[in-house]
């Protein structure tokens, strides 16, 4: 995780005695990261089909310290006796972080994450809880007729064109950010930095199981939406990343290796030429090519080393790691649960 203390809140909306003690089914997540919405609004619209439903809840705004200003009106809910607690952390963090230091607060077995702005419409959320409680690991908000611009509706497209390829999974709506959990796969999950949003293809890759739930689009997600240069940048090296720890996490050497291998064969097929050239009377002293193939070849080496450290450092950790999940066991019990 990043930055120091992040997973201790500077400040914890006192909440009444009774509600702390009663049980507490759903446990919703709002981190305060990105482009966030009155939180009083949001509370009050996304906390009524839960209480409409009898289930016992609670909310958990969770702040980066910019924010602190915006957690003032949540306080004043919390103090009319709402089940409401503001957690905000000593340093910038990204979503990831956020996330696990609100669930490691949470007192319901079930959480349920929430963007600090409207994605989909509220009654989508009972939904995804009951989902949840049938058996699903993670159930993920998929909106669903998309009413956007053409040109929102591109990026998701070519968004989770990547992804598909990258990851091999088939999920529709990656992005929403809209998704009910149990507790421990939020917490077991290997994911840090900015990479909350491909949590779903973790929870895949770890076996758990993931459905999706198609939910109405709220009316104030249908805005056009075009970012900097940079955002989309860094969502192609996010997709990068995640192709890596997908696939190459266990076995480094296989991603640094086939790099490596194709820039060494690449170099010495360029060395080679010139080797017979020069045979053959040619001068090479001076030509440009003789340095790309050195090059090449050196690359490919420093790319194999690289992956060779990589297996190390994997093989040193092997004790301490848990590779795999049980599903069941023959008890007919569900590990985890």
């Amino acid at each position: 995780m990043s930055g120091a203390g992040v997973e201790v809140p500077r400040a914890t909306a006192a909440m009444p005695a009774e509600r702390n003690d009663a049980p507490v089914a759903v446990s919703v997540i709002v981190p305060v990261s990105e482009r966030p919405e009155s939180l009083t609004d949001l509370y009050r619209e996304f906390s009524a089909p839960l209480r409409a439903t009898g289930r016992p809840f609670e909310f958990l705004f969770i702040c980066e310290p910019w924010a602190h200003a915006l957690a003032g009106p949540v306080l004043d809910l919390a103090r009319a006796g709402e089940p409401v607690r503001v957690l905000e952390v000593a340093a910038s963090a990204g979503e990831t972080t956020l996330l696990k230091a609100a669930a490691a607060h949470a007192r319901a077995g079930i959480v349920l994450t929430l963007p600090a702005y409207r994605r989909v419409e509220a009654e989508t959320l009972p939904g995804l809880v009951a989902r949840v409680e049938q058996g699903a690991d993670i159930a993920l908000a998929c909106r669903w007729p998309r009413r956007d611009s053409w040109v929102n509706r591109l990026q998701n497209r070519v968004l989770h064109a990547l992804i598909g390829g990258v990851a091999g999974a088939k999920l529709h709506d990656i992005a929403c950010g809209v998704r009910a959990m149990r507790r421990d796969v939020l917490m077991d999950l290997p994911v840090y930095g900015d990479l909350a949003r491909f949590l779903p293809l973790f929870a895949l890759r770890e076996g758990y199981r993931v459905v999706e739930v198609n939910a109405p689009q709220h009316k104030a997600d249908v805005r056009t939406r075009i970012y900097g240069p940079g955002i989309y940048l860094r969502r192609l090296l996010d997709v990068l990343g995640l192709f890596f720890l997908l696939r190459f996490t266990d076995k480094p050497l296989r991603f640094f290796g086939l790099i490596g291998s194709g820039l060494l064969l690449g170099g010495a097929a360029v060395l080679a030429t010139l080797f017979i050239q020069r045979v053959g009377g040619q001068g090479i002293a001076n030509r440009p090519v003789l340095l790309l193939g050195v090059l090449l070849v050196v690359l490919g080496v420093q790319a194999i080393a690289l992956g060779l450290i990589g297996e190390i450092v994997v093989y040193l950790h092997a004790p301490g790691r848990r590779p795999y999940r049980l599903a069941r066991t023959s008890s007919g019990g569900l590990p985890g649960r």
